[in-house]
């Protein structure tokens, strides 16, 4: 079963002082991109998340987000009493104030007036926050097993296309044969030199030979049998569906430029256009 890397997963968690979400997007990317955004209290666990997303979600462009939203009066930010008291009255000497409110508002402007203290983490609160961010990351990684899906019936689709397509190649392929052959006597007579019929054959199984695209058929086959084998996995392998794309690729480039009949050589641009579909959308497969 295939996976898509675009993905989106969400979690809240209501605490008794703030509420926190948990957010997590991804697109494509051929190896793991990570940015992370949280406040600076959870940054020494920011490493360890790193460990996580990169076991659980592998690869992809991955944007991670801790937002914390305060529900309650929860402050780390005290004002320095004894400090403002002697700005308070060192401006009074100094200005024709006598608003004590007034004489606060400056007071408070200058430098050492707060106190911030440093949070610490609490270690059951963080509890709580690691089971919303697995929470998340199921929500995300069932979000792109549904996308997996959706590209995989496209894939079948797209794959079952290029296969009714090489049974009609595979069909005319003896006419095409056939026209080579024809083509060549008639260049030959039209030239009214007699010619030895014998040697003519043998330098026409020598020119058709070149042309033969029996193992280019074959090939073809054996690798959308492969891609189809590889999508029905357990697991999700968007690189080696990408070579096997690759390799699909080659073998229908080589019956085109071997056909040399115009009939045959439009089913291999339509051969093409679909595997190019493919590819496209192989970019989003983890």
């Amino acid at each position: 079963m295939i996976h898509s890397m675009t993905g989106y997963g969400k979690s809240v968690l209501q605490l008794p002082t703030k509420k926190i979400t948990i957010e997590l997007k991804s697109l494509n990317s051929k190896n793991l991109d990570l940015n992370a955004r949280m406040p600076s209290i959870y940054r020494e666990k920011e490493l360890y998340l790193r460990k996580l997303m990169a076991k659980e979600l592998e690869r992809g462009k991955i944007d991670f987000s801790i937002y914390v939203e305060a529900t309650a009066e929860d402050t780390s930010t005290k004002i320095n009493t004894p400090v403002v008291k002697q700005y308070m009255q060192q401006l009074r000497e100094l200005l024709s104030v006598s608003s004590d409110q007034e004489l606060l508002k400056m007071a408070v402007r200058f430098p050492d007036a707060l106190n911030t203290e440093r949070e610490e983490i609490d270690n059951n609160e963080w509890k709580h926050i690691e089971a919303e961010i697995v929470t998340a990351i199921a929500a995300i990684k069932d979000y792109r097993l549904n996308e997996g899906k959706v590209l995989e019936t496209d894939f079948k689709s797209r794959v079952q296309t290029i296969e009714h397509l090489l049974d009609q190649v595979v069909t005319m392929d003896p006419d095409r044969v056939e026209g080579v052959r024809e083509r060549l006597k008639k260049g030959v007579e039209d030239l009214r030199e007699k010619y030895d019929e014998n040697r003519f054959e043998q330098e026409l199984v020598y020119y058709i030979e070149k042309f033969d695209i029996t193992e280019e058929k074959v090939r073809l086959k054996n690798h959308l049998d492969y891609f189809i084998e590889t999508l029905n996995s357990g697991d999700s392998n968007g690189k080696k569906l990408a070579f096997i794309g690759q390799e699909m690729g080659r073998e229908i480039n080589t019956i085109g430029s071997k056909s040399n009949y115009a009939p045959m050589q439009q089913l291999v641009v339509q051969m093409k256009d679909e595997l190019e579909k493919i590819k496209e959308q192989l970019l989003n497969v983890l």
